[in-house]
């Protein structure tokens, strides 16, 4: 059954269990309880209430969750740019562009584009800007390391950062980490570089990107903070 607590409808299952469980689940934040079959409902009741603002918040988390993973790229939303959020200002105009100033991405579209067609030049604003700095950065890691890839790509990707073709001698790199911090992308290019010498992740691998990034660790755990413009 379904009840509306303080505002927020909660899926109430009752099941042989000793203790209730609460849950708020992604993507739509949905409020969910299991309670011992004996349980009076004037006490699960209660139980949710005393969670109210723990549930509020996971469900504002959910949401923003979903804002990002969906963006409509309109105003308010957040639009970021090597780590850093930026407010979007939609404005009209003949020909896409994103200009970049302050903490605003001003996004010109034209008035009848869809969603689709913003995120379709986003990801591409998103390409370019990620070419170039790969084109900075990537000679300082061939420098450290010695090692070098014939060519370079940057596809969007949904379940990985980066990979790498060793037989091709080429690195593919998520077009998303424009998104994240440029330290993000220092260790996705020492990773893929580091596939060349060692095509396993075992001790010899983690011990080179200890070698070369003392603080790897704490870059992925950055690169895997959603907060941060993760996708």
């Amino acid at each position: 059954m379904t009840r509306i607590i303080s505002g927020i409808p909660v899926r109430i299952t009752k099941k042989d269990i000793k203790n209730m469980r609460l849950y708020v689940t992604p993507p739509d934040g949905k409020v969910t309880v299991s309670a011992p079959f004996a349980m009076r409902d004037e006490a699960i009741e209660k139980f949710v209430l005393s969670k109210i603002e723990w549930i509020r918040l996971q469900i504002e988390k959910c949401e923003k969750l979903e804002r990002e993973a969906n963006p409509q790229y309109e105003d308010g939303e957040t639009f970021f740019v090597w780590g850093n959020p930026h407010i979007v200002k939609t404005e009209f105009g003949g020909r896409y562009n994103i200009n970049i100033e302050g903490n605003i991405a001003h996004f010109t579209v034209r008035k009848t584009s869809t969603p689709a067609q913003r995120e379709k030049y986003a990801r591409e604003w998103y390409r370019e800007i990620l070419k170039t700095e790969i084109a900075n950065r990537l000679p300082v890691w061939e420098k450290k390391t010695g090692l070098k890839p014939e060519s370079f790509t940057v596809k969007y990707m949904t379940s990985r950062w980066g990979s790498c073709k060793i037989k091709k001698r080429n690195i593919c790199l998520n077009l998303q980490l424009a998104k994240k911090r440029i330290e993000c992308l220092d260790y996705i290019i020492l990773h893929e570089l580091l596939h060349f010498r060692e095509r396993g992740h075992n001790e010899r691998f983690y011990g080179l990107m200890q070698k070369y990034m003392p603080k790897w660790k704490e870059v992925k755990k950055i690169l895997n903070n959603r907060e941060t413009g993760i996708p």
